[in-house]
């Protein structure tokens, strides 16, 4: 009897045991769920730039001024008729002949003069059959109507000499020997008086010719030092030798070509050498050839060992110039004394010494 109470106490105690954690568990599942906690991203603070360092040298510094131009002849000529409106009846000449001094370039129609010509060369000849009568009849004339036939004949004989001039205007010769190197003209052309026709050039008298502005030539003066860089003939040194000629009419605008011949030509612009910067070179390369481009570099000012540093460390604050020194001890900041200046280099006169470092901006 015992054995069934303790039995069946026992099986009551574990349903009850059993029961108070069903419930439990029940009442668990009722609850909301707690929010999972979010993980966030490790962030890294970003890293401080740091501002470039740079170390004071020195070099061979140098101020230039840059312009561009080709090669010219210092013994070149244009050549054009001063006989307007005919043709052009013969042509002797192509771009790069070779000439000689008094050889026919060519010569206009002017047939038409030349018919002209003789027909008062003919009418002439009455004239003097009959200033020879007027001699032979000088005394039973009064003066005045012997002076007045002398002049009628002059005139006449003047006549004839101004038709053979102009007949003589109709050819054009070379001035000089050398090569033609433009042409502007072909046979058979309507030719305009004073328009250029041909440029003969002596190819042994070459230099450098620069086209420059009055604002670019302000320190150039004959004798400066010239870096030329010819086209495929590579750097050759030179000093400057002649400053062009600027005009009044230019209005400080670029040097001019100008022809100089107040528009005579037609507005065509002649090239002459007084409108150019001219570089007389050291030596000339092999085959250079005149109108061949180059460029120069006119060295304004030169001095060797300048100490340096490059436009970024220099710092302005009104009128005070300095530069952040940067040594062992940490930055400082020391007033500089500035030289020459070039789009890559700052001379410094005062304040620095080569090897010490400065701060870029």
């Amino acid at each position: 009897m015992f054995t069934k109470w303790l039995t069946e106490n026992s099986f009551k105690r574990t349903a009850a045991v059993m029961l108070s954690a069903s419930l439990l568990m029940s009442g668990c599942s009722l609850l909301p769920k707690e929010a999972e906690e979010e993980v966030l991203p490790s962030i890294t603070p970003p890293a401080i730039s740091k501002k470039p360092e740079y170390e004071v040298t020195t070099t061979t510094l140098e101020t230039k001024i840059q312009g561009v131009g080709k090669l010219i002849s210092m013994k070149e000529e244009t050549l054009y008729f001063t006989l307007d409106g005919k043709r052009l009846k013969e042509l002797n000449i192509k771009v790069g002949d070779k000439v000689t001094a008094g050889q026919v370039i060519g010569t206009l129609d002017v047939d038409d003069l030349k018919k002209a010509l003789r027909k008062a060369q003919l009418s002439f000849q009455r004239d003097e059959a009959t200033m020879k009568d007027t001699l032979k009849k000088k005394d039973t004339m009064s003066e005045v109507d012997f002076q007045m036939a002398v002049i009628a004949f002059e005139e006449a004989r003047q006549a004839l000499v101004d038709q053979q001039d102009e007949i003589n205007k109709a050819s054009i010769t070379a001035p000089f020997s050398g090569t033609v190197v433009q042409l502007n003209v072909m046979k058979g052309d309507l030719i305009k008086a004073y328009d250029p026709i041909a440029i003969i050039a002596d190819s042994s008298s070459l230099v450098a010719a620069a086209t420059m502005t009055q604002d670019e030539l302000k320190g150039v003066s004959v004798g400066m030092p010239v870096q030329v860089d010819i086209n495929n003939g590579g750097s050759v040194t030179g000093k400057v030798k002649q400053l062009p000629v600027i005009k009044d009419d230019q209005n400080g605008n670029g040097n001019g070509n100008g022809n100089g011949n107040g528009g005579a030509n037609g507005g065509q612009n002649i090239e002459r050498p007084e409108d150019f910067l001219l570089v007389e070179l050291s030596k000339l390369p092999q085959g250079a050839v005149r109108g061949t481009p180059l460029s120069v570099n006119i060295i304004t000012q030169r001095k060797e060992n300048a100490i340096v540093i490059p436009p970024s460390a220099l710092r302005t604050i009104g009128s005070r110039t300095y530069v952040q020194v940067v040594d062992a001890e940490g930055k400082r900041e020391v007033d500089v004394e500035v030289g020459q200046q070039t789009a890559t280099q700052i001379e410094i006169v005062k304040g620095l010494q080569p090897g010490q470092k400065v701060v870029g901006r």
